[in-house]
């Protein structure tokens, strides 16, 4: 099938298909044409993909991990061994960037906190 047919499949950008390839996690053939031919496979792996960036993963650690990963239909199931010290690493990065978000909504919330008693509009000062 060709790249439209593989985004309409998936759901997928076909711009997003392009990246993924660009990063290693597809590999379609190309026909004499220069099209991109991808086979029904690579649906599930595409929804491999996206399974696993909604978890975080950087596309590196994707592109490590998806030739171990089984997909059950509702989830991906490790299918080897060797996985755990990446997937730490990768949970340890997400949890310094919910820290990071957590630290900067407290900052806005101040700065919110600050510029609401000049506020004279009644309905805006109540949102705080």
């Amino acid at each position: 099938m060709r790249i439209g047919e593989l985004s309409r499949l998936t759901g997928v950008s076909v711009r997003s298909l392009r990246y993924y390839e660009e990063q290693g996690l597809l590999q379609p053939t190309r026909r004499p044409s220069g099209y991109r031919e991808y086979e029904k496979d690579d649906a599930d792996t595409v929804r491999g993909i996206r399974l696993m960036l909604a978890a975080g993963l950087s596309t590196t650690t994707i592109r490590e991990m998806l030739p171990c990963m089984i997909d059950d239909g509702e989830r991906l199931l490790p299918g080897c061994g060797g996985m755990l010290p990446d997937l730490f690493r990768e949970r340890e990065r997400l949890s310094a960037a919910a820290e990071e978000l957590l630290a900067a909504r407290d900052r806005l919330d101040a700065l919110i906190g600050d510029t609401a008693r000049f506020d004279v509009e009644p309905e805006a000062a109540a949102q705080v």
